[in-house]
């Protein structure tokens, strides 16, 4: 039976019978025991805000002192390279990575993250193999205009087309192999250079730009060259010959970028490389020379 309501006369607010208020009472009390509950569940771990960590931008870690002994290979720095994402067809992946390490190489090196070196040896293999091979094609039309008797003994001659073939073959590949090794000593002397400026060690990133770097030799080789016309136009394939300056300004923003090095310091660490660049390249050359000649005369 629902309780009676009784209005004074003088317009108070209306009385309730006892049964109302003992309902009021269960309520207070129902409610009471709610907010302890919360109060309690409140002060368990589950509930409590976890704050976002804060991580050192130079090496990464969360409870950095200072990144003064600390190899800046471990980068927190984080750039994304197009070659390493995954789900993008290969040859779409690897042109955007060698279109970057020449249009944009300063932004592109400076911000190179570290991480694997697989990969990027990959993509330096597969850019200087096809850079070796448009080469190696571009003589075939040279040849047929500057030496049509050459070319003609060499396709009719069978020994002539046997060491053609081994060249092809066995040259291309090896002569690959051989840049990308530069491109290793190169890296490798930025390292070293570095070092002896005062900066730290960071092998693995540095070795990281030099196999990247592979895509210079890709953009602005023969076959690069074509691919620029066809996707950009003719004004832009011309203007691969602007790039001829890019080896050096990509190697000056990696070393502010990764080594923290600029000004004086940095051409000290230039002058290192390009004593490496040197002597990769001349060992480079006689190892050419030495396989064409055995190929030639097996």
């Amino acid at each position: 039976m629902a309780p009676l309501r009784r209005r004074e006369s003088d317009g108070t607010l209306p009385l309730l019978t006892g049964g109302a208020r003992a309902n009021d009472n269960d309520q207070e009390s129902a409610l009471e025991s709610l907010e302890e509950r919360l109060d309690r569940e409140a002060a368990s771990t589950e509930l409590l805000d976890v704050p976002a960590a804060v991580v050192c931008l130079v090496c990464g870690e969360v409870d950095c002192t200072g990144c003064e002994d600390c190899d800046l290979s471990r980068s927190g720095i984080v750039a994304i390279v197009a070659w390493e994402r995954v789900g993008i067809p290969a040859m779409t992946r690897l042109w955007a990575t060698a279109r970057s390490t020449t249009r944009d190489a300063e932004a592109f090196f400076e911000l190179l993250p570290d991480g694997p070196v697989m990969p990027a040896l990959r993509f330096a293999a597969i850019c200087e193999l096809l850079a070796a091979l448009s080469m190696f094609l571009l003589v075939v039309p040279v040849a047929a205009v500057v030496a049509p008797d050459w070319l003609r003994h060499l396709v009719s001659d069978p020994h002539a087309r046997g060491v053609a073939l081994r060249v092809a073959f066995l040259g291309v590949p090896a002569f690959a192999g051989l840049l990308v090794a530069a491109h290793a000593v190169h890296a490798l002397s930025i390292d070293l250079g570095a070092s002896k400026s005062g900066a730290r060690r960071a092998r693995t990133r540095a070795l990281r730009f030099g196999l990247y770097a592979c895509g210079w030799d890709l953009v602005m080789g023969p076959l690069g060259v074509i691919v620029i016309g066809f996707k950009e136009g003719a004004a832009a394939a011309v203007g691969v010959l602007d790039l001829v300056t890019v080896p050096a300004r990509a190697t000056r923003a990696f070393l502010r970028g990764c080594y923290r090095l600029e000004g004086e310091r940095a051409t000290t660490a230039l002058a290192t490389a390009t004593t490496g660049v040197f002597v990769a390249t001349l060992l480079g050359v006689v190892a050419v020379i030495a396989t064409l000649l055995a190929l030639v005369f097996a």
